[in-house]
């Protein structure tokens, strides 16, 4: 019986009026298309990114990955789809990875000459901090300002940190002796037992250091070096590092525009 029913509709669609066919067969064409159109559509997975993150910047970035910097970062890439994953390592390791291409970027650095060669930036900075000459109590100067500091001072600054365009003119001119070290504590342990005459510390990380190590009173800040706008740098080896800086732009202008922005640079969002 099916077999009878199979033969009358295969000799019905055969004397079928060719125009009712010529449906039939488009119809079937359409279905097909569109099953297997279906079949290969997939959604599209978030981007992932990894940023190298320095250790020792609080409020900014700290030893365990905390800080106003990754809260912000995070934030704003969240508006853009895009996952972003840290490794902590100190700073001039973040630089040489992000160079080398082992991460897609490392934050925080300032926009300048010498990095502008390096990497890839957007144009939204993170944020806007400042950078002072700090001098110990028992050690002061009557120097007023940066260019005022008597020739051939020891000056103390961290490893691949950047102190602004005129730093090496004014080392240079003033024929500073300039020692390095890792972080801005070991900086202000150099002061106190004055084995530096003066040393460039970013304010708000001084100020962080200087009360957890109760020096207070020892340890002041008598002029400014430079002030800097901080942002993300991006490899050059990565051929996604534009569009990327450019969508933790809009993403950063996002937070702005949804009055998050300021909120987020406030220590207690950690």
């Amino acid at each position: 019986m099916p077999l009878i029913r199979h033969k009358k509709s295969l000799f019905d669609y055969i004397f079928m009026p060719k125009c009712a066919r010529l449906f039939i067969h488009l119809l079937l064409m359409s279905v097909s298309f569109v099953s297997s159109v279906n079949s290969t559509i997939t959604v599209a997975e978030p981007l992932k990114i990894t940023l190298a993150a320095e250790d020792s910047w609080p409020p900014f970035a700290d030893e365990v990955g905390n800080g106003i910097s990754h809260n912000l970062i995070k934030q704003a890439f969240k508006q853009v789809d895009v996952d972003v994953s840290t490794i902590v390592v100190p700073y001039a390791r973040g630089l040489i990875m992000t160079e080398r291409g082992s991460v897609d970027g490392v934050f925080n650095v300032t926009k300048e000459q010498s990095t502008i060669d390096r990497f890839i930036f957007g144009n939204e900075p993170l944020f806007t901090v400042t950078a002072s000459f700090f001098f110990a109590k028992e050690h002061p100067t009557i120097a007023d300002n940066k260019w005022q500091i008597p020739t051939k001072s020891t000056i103390g600054i961290v490893d691949g940190y950047e102190y602004g365009d005129e730093f090496t003119t004014l080392i240079e001119q003033l024929q500073l002796q300039v020692i390095t070290v890792n972080n801005q504590r070991q900086l202000i342990n150099l002061l106190l037992v004055g084995r530096i005459d003066t040393a460039i510390m970013y304010d708000l990380v001084a100020d962080v250091y200087i009360k957890q190590m109760g020096v207070s009173h020892d340890i002041k800040a008598k002029f400014n070096n430079h002030t800097s706008k901080i942002f993300v740098a991006f490899s050059k080896l990565n051929p996604q590092a534009e569009h990327i800086s450019q969508l933790l732009d809009k993403g950063l202008l996002t937070l702005q525009k949804q009055g998050k922005y300021q909120q987020l640079l406030l220590p207690s969002n950690d």
